[in-house]
């Protein structure tokens, strides 16, 4: 068993070693060999053996009550404190290996991706930037610290999604994502006063032992926790924020892949699962319906898109929805699960939708085709002979990711399937849920093995494009190897993987929020429910899944659907799938313009009428003033009143000093007369 001191220098080391690297490469990046991608690297590197560490111990010397706590003092005002600390146990120990090893395969893959880019060393910076502040929210013991973090990753994803600022599209995109995550990062710190106000404490054990006592009640708690809540909608791209993350595809490809995949995205479902014990019954249903709503919504979305980023970034948005819908009904340790696995295959295929763009680069660069776009799967087809190794790690990670057997996605998504049909077993008024959740699984299948088959399969689409299509090197294919073996059910199967035993800390936590605050089915009616339903469950995710594999393999393989003339048939509707539900018009037209108008009209009022009319009119008025009191000040105070006092007193010294002749007789006939003047003025 590792000692608590060394687990507290393991987890300084992982959280600050990164931010090490970004000040070194920022600062000296230029100067260092090879612009100081080294320095990232090996210091990214170093996390993965520390994390794969305290990974190992977990596992050999298991322990379901497993925690470590190291706080310091920051601000002590009496009442008002705040302490910064990080708290490990098993569910902070996975969640350290899935950032720490999807961050090392970025690091890697970027050194062929990012090859000649004209600020690699400042991309390498802002990923080691990234890295702190994920591995900051893994480690955080507070929900104020937690905060400081997550503002942290806003500010890193800001930079990496704009690495490419000379593009409008990606400077857009960058300050999209950040002004809508600051939404939702409003309503997250509303929920954290409320909590701090009912409770008086930022610390999690803290909160989670005055909710489970009952501190913080009723509409109050709920109020809170969907306070909390909208941290998650925003980072994990939930709708109605959704908007921002398939835009953010205007980023470099290894960078889709560290923050959708698995960490920036994630950080919102992990927010969730940590903060589980804290969300009442009445925000836990209305989270499940955001959640399932988001799954089968964005799914909706991806099967019309053509462009294989976007395809994957809406395909993140919908698995994210899967996991907040876990979350929703209950199944945290399943919505836990499938952050894991996704983590695996979507980073896999990210990195594959990679190299397929790097190679379509290349062949554009050698034809001197600067129109054609190379993210677009209609100028793609039969790359399946040309990129051998990129196919079969992409059609491993898209099996997982539809739920097919022996892949880790068909253990994890059946068991949110499984909680979804739990809940509705004892709440049948929310049918629509195990819809979402089965609709979404069957629309999954079909748009992934999609963007497989315009991609691998059939005839090439531009020949003169793929004659010069190629495999990835060695640094671009290794992460794809490593992810996709990763990607199969095997090493899901571990002894006490669970971090969340059934008799640990966690599980109290939540059965005493149970007992205290009733509603939803308990923890134990969720685990009794989810086992019951698992079979049927697994039964219909298969069932659907073969439905969605086998009529993309008809229309496209098979070509006994044209896709064509089923989008023609479709008509409004696959013109509202195809244009994203016209939702950024929307709210361009209803929300953006709006508000811009407001703004120019309060700074009308603002420059145009107080300003100038009232500020500027009183300064006038006050300058009007100011020159008539002037003058009376200097012509008549001064110049009558004060320099009058001043001649005249200084006319009658100068008489005076005539008196003062020096002369004898003079004095004595002033002495004369001043007798004579008192002896009249006495007889008088």
């Amino acid at each position: 068993m590792i000692s608590g001191n060394i687990i507290t220098d393991f987890s300084l080391l992982i959280l600050f070693l990164p931010l090490v690297a970004f000040i070194i490469n920022i600062i000296f990046g230029k100067r260092l060999p090879r612009q100081g991608d080294w320095v990232s690297i090996g210091a990214i590197l170093i996390t993965l053996i520390l994390s794969l560490s305290l990974l190992m111990n977990m596992l050999m010397n298991w322990d379901p009550d497993f925690s470590h706590e190291a706080v310091i003092p920051w601000v002590d005002l009496g009442a008002f404190k705040i302490s910064l600390g990080f708290w490990v146990d098993n569910i902070t120990v996975v969640m350290l290996v899935v950032v720490s090893l999807i961050s090392s395969m970025t690091h890697i893959f970027s050194l062929e991706y990012m090859k000649g880019d004209i600020r690699y060393n400042r991309y390498y910076a802002y990923l080691g930037l990234f890295t702190f502040s994920m591995n900051g929210i893994v480690l955080a013991n507070n929900v104020m610290s937690l905060y400081i973090f997550w503002e942290l990753v806003g500010v890193s994803s800001y930079l990496l999604i704009g690495h490419w600022f000379e593009k409008h599209s990606a400077a857009d995109a960058s300050k999209k994502a950040f002004l809508t995550n600051r939404v939702g990062d409003i309503g997250f710190f509303i929920g954290i006063m409320i909590m701090f106000t009912a409770i008086g404490s930022f610390n999690f054990q803290d909160l989670f032992k005055g909710v489970s006592e009952g501190l913080v009640t009723g509409s109050l708690l709920t109020f809170a926790g969907l306070g909390l809540f909208m941290g998650a909608v925003g980072k994990s791209s939930q709708f109605p924020l959704h908007i921002w993350l398939p835009d953010a595809m205007e980023g470099p490809t290894p960078v889709s892949a560290l923050m959708h995949a698995a960490t920036m995205v994630a950080a919102g479902v992990y927010l969730t699962v940590r903060l589980f014990p804290l969300f009442s019954p009445e925000a836990l249903t209305i989270i499940a319906y955001v959640g399932g709503f988001t799954a089968l919504f964005a799914a909706t979305i991806a099967i019309t898109q053509n462009d294989i980023k976007k395809v994957l970034a809406y395909s993140t948005v919908s698995q994210l929805g899967y996991m907040i819908l876990a979350v929703g009904v209950g199944n945290y340790v399943a919505a836990f699960f499938h952050l894991l696995t996704h983590a695996m295959f979507k980073a896999c295929l990210f990195y594959g939708s990679g190299s397929v763009i790097h190679s379509m680069h290349y062949s554009l660069h050698e034809l001197k085709d600067h129109d054609t776009d190379p993210q677009d799967m209609r100028n793609m087809g039969g790359f399946k002979s040309k990129m051998p190794l990129t196919h079969w790690t992409m059609l491993i990670a898209t099996l997982a990711i539809s739920g097919v057997p022996l892949f880790s996605g068909f253990l994890s998504k059946d068991a949110i399937l499984a909680g979804t049909l739990a809940f509705a077993q004892h709440h049948p008024q929310h049918f629509l849920l195990p819809i979402f959740g089965f609709g979404a699984a069957a629309i999954t299948a079909f748009y992934m093995f999609r963007l497989i088959f315009m991609t691998f399969y059939g005839k090439p689409k531009m020949i003169k494009v793929f004659k010069g299509i190629h495999e990835s090197p060695k640094v671009m294919t290794f992460p794809l190897v490593l992810l996709a073996g990763l990607s199969f059910f095997i090493f899901y199967t571990l002894p006490y993987f669970n971090p969340f035993s059934d008799h640990g800390w966690f599980t109290e936590l939540i059965k005493a929020r149970d007992s205290a605050v009733s509603g939803n089915p308990s923890a134990e009616e969720i685990y009794q429910g989810v086992h019951h339903a698992h079979y049927t469950a697994m039964a219909l995710s298969l069932l659907v899944a073969a439905f969605g594999i086998g009529l993309s393999y008809l229309m496209y393989i098979k070509e006994k659907f044209s896709a064509e003339a089923w989008a023609k048939r479709m008509g409004f509707f696959y013109k509202l799938s195809l244009n994203k539900y016209f939702f950024d018009e929307n709210y361009n037209r209803f929300l953006y313009q709006p508000f811009l108008k407001l703004s120019r009209a309060v700074a009308y009022v603002d420059w145009d009428l107080y300003d100038k009319y009232f500020i500027n009119g009183f300064g006038h008025v006050t300058k009007f003033l100011s020159k008539i009191t002037g003058r009376l000040d200097y012509e008549g105070l001064d110049q009558t009143l004060v320099d009058g006092v001043g001649r005249t007193t200084q006319g009658f010294g100068e008489q005076l000093k005539q008196v003062q002749t020096g002369r004898l007789q003079n004095y004595m006939l002033f002495a004369l007369i001043g007798v004579i003047l008192i002896l009249v003025f006495q007889a008088v």
